[in-house]
């Protein structure tokens, strides 16, 4: 049997883009999931929502504006829900925070603390199933997921080990991994949320792509297993 192929994911727990691309993610996975070794890493785009929406919508109306054009998503992407308070009932100061709390997640899986398999009801690992979870709580429901007091809550109602993650983010563990995701950003000049990279990083793709064209550049891998940069 040939080795998977990696598919490296970037993403920022509050990009809209990344939240309304999630299905293509999941139809990926749903069938071609057996022949893939997804990597998740984040990219923080919002590290400061402050310098990104405030200041960077100044000239386009501001956090009115910026807010009123995510709540129209679900009029081109019916698929999810968008609750009218996001960003103006609920503004996270900072996506850096459920990032951090990730790579703790990531680093209970890798230890073998929490276990890697899909769950059979929702076709997720507990670690995406969680991923998800963040970002359905802040657009579906407006939670401020900055907050670490609401990511913690969330990880409780899936009977994660709070102690454990409240540690590896106190010891700089998580924090070590998420910079590892920054360098990783910069060697691999990753421009924003959603990313894929794929072949050593000979193939990227970023922002709002069809299904189609992400599902081209895996199948393109799977038919030619050893990767040729080119043959130009």
């Amino acid at each position: 049997m040939s080795k998977p192929i990696k598919l490296s994911y970037y993403s920022d727990l509050l990009c809209v883009w990344a939240y309304v691309s999630q299905i293509r993610l999941d139809e990926l996975i749903k069938q071609h999931g057996s022949k893939l070794q997804i990597e998740y890493h984040f990219v923080s785009i919002y590290g400061s929502t402050e310098q990104r929406i405030t200041k960077g919508w100044q000239q386009r109306g501001g956090i009115e504006a910026y807010a009123d054009w995510v709540l129209a998503m679900k009029e081109n992407y019916p698929h999810v829900l968008i609750h009218p308070g996001v960003w103006r009932e609920c503004m996270p100061k900072t996506s850096s925070m459920g990032h951090l709390f990730l790579k703790a997640v990531q680093i209970l899986e890798q230890r073998g603390l929490i276990p890697t398999a899909q769950s059979s009801e929702c076709k997720k690992s507990i670690f995406e199933d969680l991923m998800w979870r963040i970002r359905c709580a802040f657009f579906e429901k407006a939670q401020d997921i900055g907050e670490l007091m609401v990511l913690y809550e969330l990880a409780e109602s899936m009977n994660l080990p709070v102690s454990e993650l409240q540690r590896l983010i106190n010891d700089g563990s998580a924090m070590a991994a998420l910079s590892e995701d920054m360098a990783l950003k910069e060697r691999h000049q990753i421009e924003g949320s959603p990313s894929y990279l794929l072949n050593d990083g000979r193939q990227k793709l970023y922002g709002n792509v069809g299904y189609r064209v992400i599902e081209a550049n895996v199948l393109e891998l799977l038919e030619n297993p050893e990767g040729q940069a080119s043959w130009c």
